[in-house]
């Protein structure tokens, strides 16, 4: 496997460069309001309006949810939960792993609030879809075209010389 890492890294600015060019072409494909053939669709497995509804169901619900959203989520908990191990006590670590859990749960949760108090906030949501949809595609145009020229990386070395002279997060 050693291989495959020193390959990686060889690569690594043209990888970035090609990434780059793909979450930009991302971008254009969301303000268009059109997709990247073969990454636009979705395929379920399970017709969710036939599945039992309850508290029972519940935490299978929630688990299959959890899978799905692996590859979104994966890395940076990965990286978050090596940040925590390292830390200077449980509590700190603790702490990290609380914010990340927030910052993951509190949309979801607000979300499920707008939908009980009768849909207001997911009319707001699907009134403004297509606005959102474009500037959600010009910041994905952004990302890409300053991760193919090679600016991405310098800005976030900026960030993280910024936060250790801080001293944050506190590990």
């Amino acid at each position: 496997m050693a291989w495959l890492g020193s390959a990686l890294l060889t690569n690594q600015p043209l990888l970035l460069r090609a990434g780059g060019f793909l979450v930009a072409a991302m971008g254009v494909a969301t303000m268009l309001g059109t997709g990247l053939p073969g990454l636009s669709g979705e395929r379920r497995l399970l017709a969710l309006h036939r599945l039992p509804r309850g508290a029972a169901f519940a935490a299978p619900l929630g688990a299959a949810f959890a899978l799905g959203w692996t590859p979104c989520v994966g890395p940076v908990l990965a990286g978050l939960l090596a940040t925590a191990a390292a830390s200077r006590t449980a509590a700190v670590g603790a702490g990290l792993l609380a914010v990340y859990a927030a910052g993951l749960a509190v949309p979801f949760l607000l979300l499920a609030w707008a939908v009980a108090r009768g849909r207001a906030g997911v009319g707001l949501l699907r009134r403004h879809h297509h606005t959102l949809a474009r500037v959600g595609g010009v910041m994905l145009v952004v990302v890409g075209l300053a991760m193919a020229a090679g600016a991405w990386t310098p800005l976030f070395a900026s960030l993280v010389r910024l936060f250790v002279r801080s001293g944050w997060p506190p590990i």
